[in-house]
């Protein structure tokens, strides 16, 4: 069966698809008519399916030319699982254990094969609302981040070599878009795509809109995403993004990558993370009061960004005398102005982890599309209570991010939210 064209692929169609891709039907083995396939996509965007055969299984990722959670009505570029496909690619080659492997890219199906993460992996957030505990998140995450962040940046590359990989994904423009509307604009001005609890709500998303010194703050925080190439970040990584067991952490879906903020990846897990701390109230049950677990929520916080400047500050001290071109050698090649730059560099990063954490905590409450955590709790005023001291806390953070010097007293700021 030839796939010439794009199509839409259906568990029927999948089959044919995979027997005329051969590093597919390997993959897979023996009787290709009897797969087992499962469509687990989350219903925002794309079809995700899981194929089991009998000597191996994948995972299949079609993107569609619309937002399938909306519909036909918000079209959205199939180009997208380009940029996702490459991305994989390149932060699997620095990450390689934190990064599913991609099997078979097809630019003209939109569709990409990978890795299947297999029981018990899970996502993260499901994890999180079930009040589990992953001892070796923070230091897998921290992994992830370094890696992928220092080794796409210009403190190790050339400026060649960077602005070739900022051109390319210039291209995911749609996506970008996407994001600057859901992120920076809407949650600031009426829109038909905001919802919130309501009515427990109202006065809080009126008061957002209402936020002048909120609105000079995020149109910092927009211009540093439209125009800061950092790296190639991933462009969501919220919780959702995560798939983890004790001891493994996986990170996927970046369609939304580009070379942008390294604070804007950094802070859409942490902020998300923070998100989970407030919603445990919500999940609490009988004698299971979720103190305990809303600490380790906070330790994990606080030791993804201790760990994740420890391994940065050790890949650039590595590779100091290296090509990149954001310091060179020939200036900044004494021990004291090193540490003095590097002083700075993690001031300026924490303030827009800060910001941009906080930037999509508000989008979570007041915006289009919210979280689990948060939607999950049945009772629409208890709900209303978490979301009410997370949205307080981000538009603090927001407003008053450079007030802050270390990873530990955004932790207290956390834990002192009444």
């Amino acid at each position: 069966m030839a796939f010439s064209e794009f199509r839409p692929l259906d568990e029927k169609t999948l089959v044919d698809y995979v027997k005329a891709v051969p590093v597919l039907s390997s993959k897979l083995g023996g009787n290709l008519d009897d797969l087992t396939i499962k469509e687990v996509g989350d219903g925002n965007l794309n079809f995700v399916y899981i194929v089991i055969g009998s000597s191996g299984s994948l995972v299949i990722k079609q993107a569609l030319p619309y937002i399938r959670c909306i519909g036909e009505s918000w079209p959205m570029t199939k180009e997208r699982a380009y940029f996702e496909a490459v991305t994989l690619k390149e932060h699997g080659r620095w990450c390689p254990n934190n990064v599913p492997e991609v099997f078979h890219f097809d630019r003209t199906m939109s569709l990409i094969a990978m890795r299947y993460l297999e029981p018990p992996h899970i996502i993260l957030r499901k994890g999180l609302i079930a009040g589990v505990e992953y001892p070796l998140l923070a230091e897998h995450i921290s992994d992830y981040m370094a890696n992928t962040l220092f080794y796409t940046s210009l403190i190790y590359r050339s400026t060649t070599e960077h602005k070739k990989a900022v051109a390319e994904f210039c291209g995911n423009v749609e996506l970008c878009r996407l994001t600057e509307q859901v992120v920076f604009s809407d949650p600031y001005k009426v829109s038909e795509y905001n919802h919130w609890t309501s009515p427990y709500l109202d006065e809080d998303a009126e008061a957002v809109r209402n936020d002048d010194g909120l609105k000079v703050e995020i149109a910092e925080l927009k211009s540093k995403f439209c125009e800061r190439s950092q790296a190639l970040i991933h462009g969501d990584l919220h919780t959702g993004s995560v798939m983890v067991t004790h001891d493994s952490t996986q990170v996927i879906d970046p369609e939304f990558a580009f070379y942008g903020p390294m604070g804007f990846d950094i802070g859409a897990f942490l902020g998300n993370l923070i998100l989970a701390y407030f919603a445990q109230d919500g999940h609490a049950v009988g004698e299971n009061d979720r103190k305990n677990y809303k600490e380790w929520i906070l330790k994990t916080i606080e030791d993804t960004w201790t760990l994740f400047r420890k391994k940065f500050t050790a890949l650039w001290d590595k590779h100091k005398d290296g090509s990149g071109e954001a310091y060179l050698p020939a200036i900044y090649n004494n021990p004291e102005l090193q540490l003095l730059v590097q002083k700075k560099y993690f001031e300026d990063l924490l303030h827009d982890t800060v910001g941009f954490g906080s930037a999509k905590m508000i989008r979570r409450i007041v915006g289009v599309a919210h979280v689990e955590d948060l939607e999950s709790i049945a009772d629409p005023s208890k709900r209303a209570t978490c979301e009410k001291r997370a949205l307080c806390l981000a538009k603090m953070l927001l407003k008053e991010r450079r007030k802050f010097h270390d990873i530990s007293e955004i932790v207290s700021a956390v834990r002192n939210v009444q």
